[in-house]
Parts: structure tokens; C-alpha cells; sequence
């Protein structure tokens, strides 16, 4: 099995792993045998991740890096360089959310969203494809996108143009860096719980509306497991340029 899923001794590094989805997809991808660097703006945040996984038998690091800044990425790449020799897997998470009404966004609001969630995407996917390149190693980069990035939704106008634009980012960058040897594909969650949504989700209206969706209900955590785990190993080595949705079929829920 861990053969089948490819993950074993490559070093991942995983973007927002301080707390959501990133310390989930950190400890998934720990529990299969990678490697793991967990990376946030706040080293001290990730502490308590990384002495989760290496009780459990994993091996993980804390690296500092802020996805808004070019020079605290590639500083966190030399790090991660120095100690533990590049990177084979990225999982491209670090994101936020700021709910808002399409004509009450500013400039502020849109910044805030964009700069985190495609900009630094962008610029951590980018750094990590060159560096790979150049040491002639192979590299798997699953973005993680969202369903709001194939269609929409009511006062998520920013977030989904930003998601929506990782995933546009996530096949053009497949098209160019696959004769390279890097894969790139998206991770499109649909709902599941965590800090930013959660008191939504599990409040009466939000309950209410997962009833109304095909599964009706939201998404465990380990449901995402077995979808990351094929797009970052090598198991998923043919696959290339997906937008992969892990959704309860919400997006072919009837109009």
C-alpha cells in the first residue's frame, strides 16, 4: 500500500499548516511516510503539529514562511534546502476568507484575498517548479483550490474569482512543467469544517443548506485523505491538470 501511494520518504511541504486543512493534510501525509515541513507565518504556531506527528512515529519540521512575500518564501525554501534537501511534494493550502457582497468589496478586501490565495499560490508554486527543475528532480504540486473555483457562490465573490483563478493557474502550469517532470494538479474541497466556516456549517441555516445538496451533509476531514494522497504520490504519477472535486457531488446537484 504505501508503494501504491508513492509519499514514502519524499519530503512534502505543506503551506497553512497551522491549523484547517493544512495541519489535517500535514498529519495525512506524515501518517503515510513523508517527510513533512509545515509552514506558516508563525513558527511557533506549528510547534504543537510537528510534536503531534513525531509522537505518532512521523518526521516533521517548522518552517516560517509568509506566501505574501517573495523573500520570506525563498528564504523558507533555502531552509527546507539545508534541512531536508528540497522539496518532492508541495501542497499549496495557505489561504483565507473575507465573506462579503460583491458591491461591498474594496481594494483592502480584494487585496487581502487575492495576495494570499492566488498571488502566493502562485509565487510558492512557481519557486517550487524552478527549484526542482534546476536540481533535475521530479515534483508533485496539488493547489488546493475549492468547488467555489468551478462555480459560484452568494457572497463568496472574491474568494471563488481567486480560487477559480488557481485553477486555471493549476492547468496552465501542468501544460508547461509536465515535460519537466513536475505535476500539477488542484484539490477542490467542497464543504467540510474548519475554523473559518465552521460555526456557519454547524449552525441551523448551514445544516439547512447541506440537506439541500446531493450528499446532505458536509465533508469528514479523512474523506480528503485517499484524493490528496493520489494527486501528491506517485500513485497519481499519469495524472496531470486536474481540478479534483471532493464535494459529495454538490456540483452536480440540480439547478
Amino acid at each position: 500500500m504505501d508503494k501504491l501511494l508513492g509519499v514514502e520518504g519524499k519530503v512534502a511541504l505543506v503551506t497553512g499548516a497551522s491549523s484547517g486543512l493544512g495541519a489535517h493534510f500535514a498529519r495525512i501525509l506524515a501518517g503515510a511516510g513523508a517527510r513533512v515541513v509545515a509552514a506558516a507565518r508563525r513558527r511557533d504556531r506549528l510547534e504543537q503539529l510537528v510534536g503531534e506527528i513525531t509522537a505518532a512515529g512521523g518526521e516533521a519540521i517548522a518552517v516560517a514562511m509568509d506566501v505574501t512575500d517573495a523573500e520570506s518564501v525563498a528564504a523558507a525554501l533555502d531552509e527546507i534546502g539545508t534541512r531536508m534537501g528540497g522539496v518532492d511534494i508541495l501542497v499549496n493550502n495557505a489561504g483565507v476568507a473575507a465573506s462579503r457582497y460583491s458591491l461591498k468589496v474594496d481594494d483592502e478586501n480584494w487585496d487581502f484575498v487575492m495576495d494570499t490565495n492566488l498571488k502566493g499560490a502562485w509565487r510558492v508554486a512557481q519557486a517550487v517548479a524552478r527549484r526542482a527543475i534546476e536540481a533535475e528532480k521530479p515534483c508533485s504540486i496539488v493547489n488546493i483550490a475549492s468547488i467555489l473555483g468551478l462555480r459560484v457562490g452568494f457572497g463568496e465573490t472574491v474568494y471563488a474569482i481567486a480560487k477559480a483563478g488557481v485553477v486555471q493557474m493549476t492547468r496552465a502550469l501542468a501544460m508547461e512543467l509536465g515535460r519537466k517532470n513536475v505535476r500539477v494538479n488542484a484539490l477542490c474541497p467542497g464543504y467540510f469544517a474548519t475554523e473559518m466556516n465552521s460555526d456557519y456549517l454547524l449552525s441551523e441555516a448551514g445544516q439547512a443548506y447541506l440537506r439541500n445538496t446531493p450528499a446532505g451533509r458536509m465533508g469528514e476531514l479523512d474523506e480528503l485523505a485517499a484524493p490528496l494522497l493520489l494527486l501528491a504520490g506517485d500513485g497519481g504519477s499519469f495524472i496531470n491538470g486536474v481540478a479534483l472535486p471532493v464535494d459529495g457531488g454538490h456540483l452536480v446537484g440540480s439547478l
